[in-house]
């Protein structure tokens, strides 16, 4: 069983764990399964209460991607989810990587 499978199966039993999900994108992240990676980070940044870690990774590969207007919604509204949580090395982290699509 890869990790990716291990991952899928762990998710099955606890679908609304953040780090599962998170590690899952990454995952399909490294097998070049960016629609899906992404999808799962997408959807993590709009939970309720957003997973700060995954505006960054989906900035990253959005610009791995040449999407760079998302790379840049991404980046912005990790800022905003990080001041909001009170985040401030995800939020200097996330302005240095806005700053540097400038």
């Amino acid at each position: 069983m890869t990790r990716r499978e291990k991952l899928e199966a762990m998710l099955d039993s606890e679908p609304l764990d953040q780090m599962l999900r998170y590690m899952l994108a990454m995952e399909l992240d490294k097998e070049g399964g960016n629609d899906r990676s992404l999808s799962y980070l997408n959807g993590l940044m709009d939970d309720e209460s957003p997973y700060v870690p995954a505006f960054l990774m989906a900035g990253q590969q959005f610009t791995r991607l040449n999407r760079i207007d998302e790379a840049r919604s991404a980046f912005q509204r990790g800022i905003d989810a990080a001041h909001q949580q009170g985040d401030a090395h995800a939020f200097e982290e996330l302005k240095r990587f806005l700053s540097e699509l400038e």
